[in-house]
């Protein structure tokens, strides 16, 4: 393996990460008014856009350990590599949340960390994230493997990652502020200590199994017509 693919790995969660953390507390307490959660979901989107864009060629893209598993799971990446993808991923996940915490200005105790019950906007119990979080990763995986399969469109894949988590966050947002990626819950749980903390197994364990049903899923339905 190269290092570099796990420094892109890096730099790829960092600002995926950074972009949860930025539009979710900076934008939202702006005299210019809260970017609310279309303005979260497009940050998020527009970020992993560019980021597979730019760097994605390095390591593959994949900012999310789910995504590394639910890969490998479909045959697309080697199992040798998980781990130290996912090595890199928490780091660069934790590496963000420290350097925001560093410039503070308001980004509050929770970190944008995900949960259930009192976590949750709409006051969704572990039940119903999970359900979520396993349906939205899988759903998740699905676009990936089709996006990137051999003899797509050149170059069209991160558009329609990039979109498919924008509409991700949209639709989970209210529910467990939108995982489906067990290091962005990583780095705000490790933070905020306390419930989050408590509640990370959930967002490690939903979005790990959705990513191995989506893309069983895709390789199930996928023909060569």
């Amino acid at each position: 393996m190269k290092f570099k693919a796990l420094g892109a790995e890096f730099i790829g969660t960092f600002m995926l990460m950074a972009s949860i953390l930025g539009s979710a507390f900076y934008s939202f307490a702006a005299p210019a008014g809260a970017a609310g959660i279309l303005g979260v979901a497009f940050s998020i989107g527009i970020v992993v856009m560019a980021m597979a864009r730019s760097i994605g060629h390095i390591s593959g893209g994949h900012y999310n350990p789910a995504v590394t598993v639910g890969l490998a799971v479909g045959g697309r990446f080697p199992y040798a590599h998980v781990l130290p993808y996912i090595a890199a991923q928490l780091l660069g996940a934790a590496s963000c949340c420290g350097v925001f915490s560093l410039i503070g200005g308001g980004i509050g105790g929770t970190y944008a960390a995900n949960g259930f019950g009192d976590l949750s906007m709409l006051k969704v119990g572990l039940q119903g994230v999970f359900v979520i979080e396993v349906v939205m990763t899988a759903f998740f995986l699905i676009v990936i493997m089709g996006a990137t399969r051999p003899g797509s469109p050149a170059g069209f894949a991160p558009l329609a990652i990039g979109l498919a988590l924008t509409a991700i966050h949209i639709m989970s947002i209210p529910i467990s502020n939108t995982s489906v990626n067990p290091a962005r819950s990583f780095g705000p749980a490790i933070y905020a200590g306390g419930e989050p903390l408590a509640q990370l197994w959930v967002f490690f364990a939903a979005p790990i199994l959705g990513a191995i049903i989506g893309a069983l899923i895709y390789n199930a339905i996928e023909t060569d017509d």
